[in-house]
């Protein structure tokens, strides 16, 4: 993989991770056009994964220190809730990925089929948080986080969107919109963070061996943190007004492409 094929790459998961438009797929068919086959090179994927989390900390450095300043106040505070709601929606996608992930990924794969299938299911999703009719002023729950957290372990499959996936569950359950789009991010960091030291200390993490320069490293990289940052801030502002009908046409067009490139 050269540079600029890795900056590409970096851009798509980047940008990706954050819109509702499902950052796996995404990286799927952006290999597929590239010809690229880094599928099974894992210290890119954490390289690029990290990067968006270190985005997500850069957007919400602010809420994220005032949560961990109240939450050691050992106080049964809002921001100690808060964080423990976190805690809770990650219970789910530990389940998945500790018991059932690799039993998912060798079932269902991740052709271009599948993924124009999810990205259609997506599609589906954010439709609904357009023309089905709730209310968004009820609280965030302990019960509505885990909601939450099961539409995130669902979203283990390659095309249905993580951050589409979460966001419309939150608005389809009434959860006001000014608290989607944070609690969504934020719950993923401490996931990523989990699955990339797992690779780490499983050592399938490897600069030395992983058959990529150090500039297509760097270059994969700072795209995906820049393109994350970017992405992260206006996902905010897209939910504030409750839009996602624009990325519903967007996933239903790519998903139905993908499915016909996928079955010639």
């Amino acid at each position: 993989m050269t540079w600029f094929q890795a900056l590409i790459l970096g851009i798509i998961q980047g940008f990706t991770e954050f819109l509702p438009v499902s950052s796996s797929g995404h990286l799927i068919i952006g290999r597929e056009i590239l010809g690229v086959g880094v599928a099974e090179n894992v210290t890119f994927e954490v390289l690029v994964h990290t990067a968006t989390v270190l985005s997500t900390l850069t957007v919400f450095w602010k809420e994220i220190l005032n949560l961990l300043a109240k939450f050691f106040k050992f106080q049964w505070n809002e921001e100690t809730q808060y964080i423990c709601k976190i805690l809770v929606s990650m219970i789910p996608v530990l389940i998945v990925g500790l018991f059932f992930k690799d039993t998912v990924e060798s079932f269902f794969g991740e052709g271009l089929v599948l993924v124009g299938s999810m990205l259609l299911v997506t599609a589906l999703l954010l439709a609904l948080t357009r023309f089905v009719r709730f209310r968004g002023n009820k609280p965030l729950t302990f019960g509505r986080a885990f909601l939450i957290g099961c539409a995130q372990a669902v979203a283990v499959l390659p095309g249905l969107s993580r951050s589409g996936s979460t966001i419309a569950t939150g608005l389809l359950s009434g959860v006001r919109k000014e608290e989607v789009a944070q609690f969504s991010f934020l719950m993923v960091i401490i996931p990523i963070l989990g699955e990339s030291f797992l690779d780490l200390v499983g050592g399938n993490f490897s600069f030395s061996q992983c058959g990529l320069s150090a500039q297509a490293l760097i270059c994969g990289f700072i795209s995906a943190y820049i393109c994350g940052v970017l992405a992260c801030r206006f996902m905010i502002s897209i939910v504030k007004k409750a839009n996602l009908a624009w990325f519903s046409i967007y996933c239903a067009i790519v998903g139905i492409i993908a499915i016909i490139v996928g079955l010639c």
